[in-house]
């Protein structure tokens, strides 16, 4: 059996639950690498990454490079005699650096590969209505999440699920897949295999300022997949247009009730109660927004002091 000495590698929050899961194991961690500090927020305070705080509250040896072939940082993760590397949510490595340790550098993925590669696999997985997903293990090689697949555990996505909420379970079962991925690499037990090169491969595309906003010309269904598919972060965005006002409103909760109407797409309907937008095949009826400038709230907490027109529409 071969004592590993792993570098860890992430930035975000669901990084840090894999790092826990390693640590809690005691594993020797002899180096974890996130990213640079950076300003943050309307007064551009210098944020550390998720992990760095728990790396620092655990005492890890810490490295933050912002250029990842510089000779001094390689010089510094070649000193460290790392055997493994473990990546999680970070970002694309040189060869350079995947290549350095002995047994190989793995990463864990929030989808069942070779399904959603790329940057938001949990969000894509449900705007596009899946019925499930999982988390997969893999070598990293030289492209974007092709590595030859170690481990895979699928669970089913909940029709209600948003992607915070998919996020945090998907976090519990990937501490234990790389959990049992590095039992299998301690052992001498890896069995891996290669992913197939399908045509048909869908694609977790990073996401911006168009993907984000809603089409209320789509099916219902496809927009309520779309909000909880966003929430609670980066959140769908509409504008909506009430006479001369316009705002951008970000949407995080919603129902979609079937129904046969007369309205446009993209009509706002409102009384002192509830808010619904209208599609070609029923309502979205919004039930937590954040409009601009003011926190998350409920609708029922807008309408106590907003009202919209019949004129109101969204867009």
């Amino acid at each position: 059996m071969e004592q590993l000495r792993i570098v860890f590698m992430g930035t975000p929050d669901f990084a840090v639950g894999i790092l826990d899961a390693i640590y809690q194991k005691s594993y020797n961690i002899v180096g974890v690498i996130t990213a640079p500090d950076k300003p943050a927020g309307r007064g551009q305070k210098v944020q550390h990454s998720a992990v760095k705080e728990y790396a620092l509250q655990k005492g890890l040896n810490l490295l933050q490079p912002t250029n990842l072939k510089d000779e001094a940082f390689l010089a510094e993760l070649k000193s460290l005699e790392a055997n493994l590397q473990v990546v999680v949510a970070f970002r694309m490595l040189p060869e350079v650096v995947w290549r350095m340790p002995k047994l190989g550098t793995f990463n864990l993925h929030a989808s069942l590969l070779p399904q959603y590669r790329g940057a938001a696999p949990i969000n894509w997985a449900i705007i596009n209505g899946e019925e499930k997903t999982g988390v997969t293990t893999f070598f990293i090689d030289d492209k974007i999440d092709t590595g030859a697949m170690i481990l895979r555990a699928e669970t089913e996505i909940g029709d209600t699920e948003t992607a915070g909420e998919l996020h945090d379970r998907l976090m519990d079962l990937g501490k234990d897949t790389v959990v049992k991925t590095l039992t299998l690499i301690e052992q001498g037990n890896v069995e891996t295999t290669v992913q197939p090169l399908e045509a048909d491969v869908k694609t977790a595309y990073k996401l911006n300022k168009d993907n984000c906003k809603i089409d209320w010309t789509k099916p219902g269904f496809e927009v309520f997949n779309h909000i909880r598919g966003l929430s609670p972060y980066p959140a769908a965005y509409t504008f909506i247009k009430d006479n001369e006002h316009e705002w951008s409103v970000k949407i995080y909760e919603c129902e979609y009730i079937k129904d046969e109407h007369k309205y446009m797409p993209g009509a706002v309907l409102s009384d002192k109660k509830e808010i619904k937008v209208a599609v070609n095949d029923g309502f979205i009826r919004i039930l937590t927004l954040q409009m601009p400038g003011r926190k998350k709230m409920s609708v029922k907490e807008l309408l106590n002091g907003t009202t919209f027109s019949e004129n109101a529409t969204a867009f």
